[in-house]
């Protein structure tokens, strides 16, 4: 399944349209995730983030060896959250 979180624009066609960090989560809990594109800014600090997510995928697999999707990608508009993001994306890589 391919995941698209975004509160604003539409997920590509063979997306799975999410708009807040719990939806994302959710369906990752699922294992059934292979693809997951992320937009951080989604209108709503409270709800969370896209790099909520990330944090989160982070912590499952460091600590419950969590498989993450085979491709995370960012298709924020915001410059430094993009940098802090693929940061995230990275050190997931790494373990």
């Amino acid at each position: 399944m391919k995941v698209y979180l975004d509160d604003e624009r539409i997920a590509p066609e063979g997306w799975v349209q999410v708009r807040w960090p719990d939806e994302a989560i959710k369906l990752l809990r699922t294992g059934k995730v292979s693809h997951l594109s992320l937009d951080h800014d989604l209108g709503d600090d409270q709800r969370g983030t896209g790099y909520d997510v990330l944090l989160w995928i982070e912590q499952e697999v460091a600590l419950c060896q969590f498989t993450p999707p085979a491709k995370i990608e960012v298709h924020s508009a915001n410059p430094p959250a993009r940098k802090r993001m693929q940061a995230a994306i990275e050190s997931i890589l790494r373990m």
